[in-house]
């Protein structure tokens, strides 16, 4: 699937997570937090799913600084793969630390805004090193030096013992994978002559893994990590691999369901180490609610997404927080 193509998942995605850890309500609040813990910001890793505009001056072809991307926002497009906002802002708005969840290399971003978060996500990324490669975007190691920069940032502009507490209070997104199924196992030559699904699975669940610990390493202590959605039945996945009724990619599906598991098991592998403590990991799967908006729209009626707020039964904000 070529890159831009790929892209058109985005819109599926972020319906999806909504429906995972939002409802649908008027006039409501922010999220009130536990008495006792705060927010003090949100950074994000990941693909075009939550990319505000990192790859609009990179030499990609993977970029959403145009119509009709961002058709919502007053001023036009901001490089976000979206109408409008992206999960990560939502998350931040909700948590009541900002509206919008500035690109780190974002040339309009200023040090003030290091200080409650940024997004470090490049879209057509993925956990294979290949898949960024490929497609000429900042790898999931890349976006770690760049969060080790803005940490040196912080620390310049706030001193060491303050930075210590917006690292370590701070929400963490990760967010990416689709691009590995899509864009580089089933559309490049180079990995499945070496790797069954189950196999390529697991080995970027082994990135992943790293990820994660290198994440903790640099003072992260509250990490959500999102799955992967059904990417085979996206609609340009289903012309790809559907056949001539255009029904789901269900290799794709395959792939990402396995993907799911291995991710999954990181994060159950991770909690239940010693080496990683006061460190709260939650996995986010967002694979059968959307299968299940897919198959059954009916069931779900007409949505509006106007005005949103957390749904605590799925993403456990307070077990999350709480320690």
């Amino acid at each position: 699937m070529g890159f831009l193509s790929q892209f058109q998942t985005c819109f599926w995605t972020i319906i999806l997570f909504l429906f995972m850890v939002l409802n649908c309500h008027v006039n409501e609040a922010a999220l009130v937090l536990p008495k006792n813990v705060t927010v003090t910001a949100v950074f994000v890793f990941g693909d075009s799913i939550v990319d505000p505009g990192n790859n609009n001056n990179l030499p990609t072809i993977a970029k959403g600084n145009f119509l009709p991307y961002g058709r919502d926002f007053k001023d036009g497009p901001t490089g976000r793969f979206s109408n409008g906002k992206v999960p990560s802002d939502l998350i931040a708005e909700e948590f009541g630390v900002k509206g919008l969840v500035p690109a780190y290399l974002d040339p309009k971003t200023q040090l003030q805004d290091l200080l409650t978060g940024v997004s470090f996500a490049s879209g057509a990324a993925g956990y294979d090193p290949l898949t960024a490669k490929t497609a000429n975007v900042i790898a999931m190691s890349g976006q770690l030096e760049l969060f080790k920069e803005c940490i040196k940032k912080i620390k310049g502009a706030v001193g060491e013992e303050r930075a210590a507490t917006i690292i370590s209070k701070a929400i963490y997104i990760v967010c990416t994978g689709s691009n590995d199924i899509s864009n580089t196992y089933f559309s490049t030559p180079f990995r499945r002559p070496h790797y069954d699904i189950n196999g390529y699975a697991e080995f970027n669940a082994r990135y992943a893994n790293q990820f994660l610990q290198d994440l903790y390493g640099l003072g992260a202590r509250r990490i959500g990590l999102l799955g992967l959605p059904p990417i085979g039945c996206v609609p340009s996945q289903r012309t790809i691999g559907g056949g001539k009724n255009r029904d789901c990619y269900e290799a794709e599906n395959q792939l990402a369901i396995a993907y799911n598991a291995k991710l999954s098991g990181v994060i159950d592998s991770l909690k239940a180490v010693d080496t990683l403590p006061d460190t709260k990991f939650i996995f986010l799967d967002i694979y059968y609610p959307l299968l299940s908006l897919i198959q059954n729209p009916a069931k779900y009626g007409k949505i509006s997404l106007s005005f949103l707020s957390f749904n605590k039964r799925f993403f456990h904000f307070r077990s999350w927080l709480e320690f």
